[in-house]
């Protein structure tokens, strides 16, 4: 992968050279990333970006900056594949901040406008952030009957304690060496991912247990999908009963309109939801826990039901059940019924009776 983003970042500062060496205004091809650009695949079950593209010009006086910027990260980038290093967007970003010479003209002013270069060299060479060899900070926890060799170093995911291995964002370069599982579980929650870590669950059903913290990290999500493409385990994701957590599972399932472009290698489209639902909340009687929805939770609810992979029966039904009863829970309402309730009853009969919404 390596050899590949090197000869792309050298492609494209070779066209520079050649529109310079023939008298033509340097420019940068890049797909736009609005709405109107964006498309859902039906065929492969997730978002992806369309074919219209912009020009980023050097001869421009309201594309010369960017275009500068755009040079910058990119040699960055060729220097950090060329010696096989890695550098976190914040690293990456005091680097290049300079003020040019003569002027008092800053390269960078602010990380909100390195980070957005970032997103337009991904989509302008077709790689990802982490082929680029930058990272963020870890998000996500795992543990299951999993051995991975990441940078020399044999892990183990079953004899880490209650810590769990944290997942970094440069997942597509860890070997696996054993996988043993007969799914993946993705919990939301962190509190949800230590209840049934601490309950062995992972043990008892021979899982791999996933907590995202909230919405799953690129590395989280990479690895949920690298678990189930390479070794077709199928993946069941653990959200509140509310829009926003099943826009969660939206996003480890299809995509995301911002990283649209990067769908094919960060989505699962396979992954199933397994709870928690507003249906649930009437059959495990958790109506004294249920949470009243705002307004702004109905709002996400019914841009939810737009979507084309929410417009089965079963989603909509859910959907409408929010809508109409104006309610919805946290996975912790579970505990109402007795902390180990999820792992010893929940859970197991989900499973039994295959009672997930695709």
């Amino acid at each position: 992968m390596n050899d590949d983003t090197l000869k792309k970042l050298e492609k494209l500062g070779n066209s520079i050279l050649n529109d310079l060496k023939s008298g033509r205004n340097p420019h940068i091809d890049i797909p736009i990333r609005t709405f109107s650009n964006i498309i859902y695949n039906k065929k492969n079950r997730t978002l992806s970006i369309g074919n219209k593209f912009s020009k980023r010009y050097f001869l421009n006086v309201a594309h010369s900056k960017k275009f500068m910027q755009t040079l910058l990260v990119s040699a960055f980038c060729k220097d950090l594949v060329s010696e096989n290093i890695h550098a976190s967007i914040r690293d990456m970003y005091y680097n290049l901040k300079k003020t040019l010479p003569g002027t008092k003209e800053n390269t960078f002013d602010e990380q909100s406008e390195s980070d957005p270069i970032i997103i337009d060299l991904e989509v302008a060479l077709d790689v990802l952030r982490e082929n680029l060899h930058l990272t963020t900070d870890r998000k996500g926890i795992v543990a299951g009957n999993v051995i991975i060799k990441d940078r020399g170093d044999l892990i183990d995911w079953s004899k880490l304690g209650s810590g769990g291995w944290s997942i970094p964002s440069t997942v597509e370069e860890i070997k696996f060496k054993k996988v043993d599982a007969n799914f993946v579980l993705v919990v939301e929650k962190n509190a949800g991912f230590e209840r049934l870590h601490e309950d062995k669950f992972w043990k008892k059903y021979n899982a791999i247990l996933i907590g995202t913290g909230g919405q799953a990290s690129r590395g989280t999500r990479l690895l949920i999908h690298r678990l189930n493409e390479e070794f077709k385990i199928p993946v069941y994701v653990l959200t509140d009963s509310d829009s926003y957590g099943w826009y969660i599972y939206s996003v480890i399932k299809s995509g995301s309109m911002n990283l649209a472009h990067a769908s094919e290698e960060l989505s699962t489209p396979n992954a199933k939801f397994i709870g928690l639902t507003i249906s649930d909340i009437y059959k495990y009687h958790l109506e004294k826990m249920s949470i009243r929805a705002k307004d702004v939770d109905i709002k996400r609810a019914k841009e939810l039901m737009k979507y084309p992979w929410f417009q089965n029966e079963k989603w909509q039904k859910e959907l409408n059940l929010m809508i109409k009863d104006k309610i919805k829970a946290e996975i912790e309402a579970l505990s109402a019924r007795g902390l180990k309730f999820i792992t010893e009853t929940y859970l197991p009969e989900k499973l039994e009776s295959k009672n997930f919404l695709d």
